[in-house]
């Protein structure tokens, strides 16, 4: 954040600040085959004091399983500043809610939600006891790799989150570009050899890294431990990826956890829904899941699985809305490991849905904001909602061509401003070096872009 952004009073926060509106935006209904189902559609009385807890083996502090995974922090309309604003008091609420009922566990960033989500959560963590509650949040200099802008953000993050101490320190998204880039962000610059001694002085309380990435650079930067000594790592696991890996640029998460229990090394786990895909599945799907648990939300089946592992310490969930937060507590409050038959049906749920050629993002926005004011996460997410609800139309021979043609079309212009469309996109390729799944934006926004024009010439 500039100098301004720093210096604006809470209230400029509250009520001014302008950010994306991808990250909560309500995509359109692609069309009448949707499944209906959400992703967390189980009901019953949310349990209080029944929390599963991990215990940190360096520190022996217990940690909720369900972890708040600070991204998606819910917003209110501002098209005074063509965006949306934090909800602090929606903020406030669930965060009193979710340490009403054991989740002591909140990772945040100097990035998320366009920059503002550690000050939101600092304002809201701030009215409870601090010891009640461990903060993560992490060393984000994707594009300045300088010591002293490193060092900047390092210090602003105790400023923005109101603390003086930080529980859980990251490096983000490690891998992501490759072991060049690892060692020009971290190593080079010395910012490894800081951040120790930061840890010694007790600044921070646990030192480790948030990886997407090839199995070369992981092991690479897991055989730092026996020098850094890491705490723990944030990695990216779920039964889709447990196999299969989240493109094929990135390590399958058997093996980024199973490196990881070799060492003791307690592992945090982000995306286990795929942010939403997971929960967002096909009609058939979803009728799988619901003949072996009816009661059972779609998305429980996918935070089963994430907390299932003994060496898990917190499953981070991006909870928006009350309903998610609810649902998520449900299951970790205590929780039913899946047995040996039940990761085998998991495991087959899997296959049958990498038959489906849906686009691995996850709405993270760390593509965001596209200089041509390009709505990325908005249009792939819409792209593979009409993959999963059956509404992609693919010939004109198909019986429900029309009808299937017309729901993506207008879903389309619903869900993404034509000056925000795919169209726009010059192939700049700013974006890719940001994409943790390692997608190839722009060649998936001009195969998209083709795809609609030929659905807006098609004479039925």
């Amino acid at each position: 954040m500039d100098a301004k952004k720093k210096d604006i009073s809470r209230r400029d926060f509250l009520k001014i600040v302008g950010i994306s509106t991808a990250a909560t935006a309500g995509l359109a209904g692609c069309g009448p085959k949707g499944t209906g189902a959400s992703a967390h559609d189980a009901q019953g009385d949310v349990p209080t004091g029944k929390m599963t807890l991990r215990t940190n083996p360096k520190t022996g502090e217990n940690v909720s399983l369900l972890g708040y995974g600070c991204m998606r922090w819910p917003t209110l309309p501002a098209p005074e500043k063509g965006g949306n604003v934090i909800d602090q008091d929606a903020v406030n609420e669930l965060i009193d809610y979710a340490m009403a009922h054991g989740v002591n566990y909140y990772d945040t960033s100097p990035v998320y939600v366009q920059g503002w989500s550690e000050r939101s959560t600092g304002i809201a963590l701030k009215r409870h006891p601090r010891d009640k509650f461990f903060v993560a949040t992490k060393l984000s200099n994707f594009s300045n790799y300088t010591r002293e802008n490193s060092i900047a953000m390092y210090r602003r993050s105790f400023e923005e989150l109101q603390v003086d101490y930080i529980d859980y320190y990251l490096l983000h998204s490690v891998g992501n570009g490759g072991s060049d880039t690892f060692r020009a962000r971290y190593v080079d610059n010395g910012m490894i050899d800081f951040l120790m001694k930061e840890r010694e002085a007790g600044r921070i309380r646990n030192l480790g890294f948030s990886y997407h990435g090839s199995k070369e650079t992981f092991d690479e930067v897991l055989a730092m431990h026996e020098t850094v000594h890491w705490d723990f790592v944030q990695i990216q696991l779920n039964y889709l990826d447990w196999r299969y890996g989240a493109s094929s640029k990135n390590v399958n998460a058997d093996y980024l956890y199973g490196e990881l229990e070799k060492r003791h090394i307690p592992a945090v786990i982000m995306e286990p829904l795929l942010g939403g895909r997971l929960s967002k599945v096909p009609e058939h799907i979803v009728t799988r899941l619901k003949q072996r648990a009816p009661e059972a939300s779609v998305a429980s089946w996918a935070f089963r699985f994430a907390g299932t592992f003994p060496g898990v310490l917190t499953v981070l969930s991006g909870m928006t809305y009350m309903e998610h937060l609810q649902d998520n507590l449900r299951t970790y409050s205590p929780l039913v490991p899946i047995t040996d038959e039940e990761f085998d049906f998991l495991q087959q749920t899997a296959d049958l849905m990498k038959q489906y050629p849906t686009i691995p993002c996850n709405d993270c926005q760390y593509c965001m904001p596209c200089p041509y004011g390009i709505d990325i996460p908005a249009i792939l997410l819409h792209y593979n909602k009409c993959v999963n609800e059956g509404n992609l139309p693919t010939t004109s021979a198909t019986a429900d061509y029309r009808q299937a043609r017309r729901a993506f079309l207008v879903g389309y212009d619903r869900s993404v401003p034509r000056l925000r469309q795919a169209s726009h996109c010059i192939g700049c390729r700013q974006c890719v070096e940001h994409c943790p799944q390692s997608i190839d934006i722009p060649a998936e926004l001009h195969r998209i872009d083709h795809y609609v024009e030929q659905l807006k010439q098609e004479t039925l």
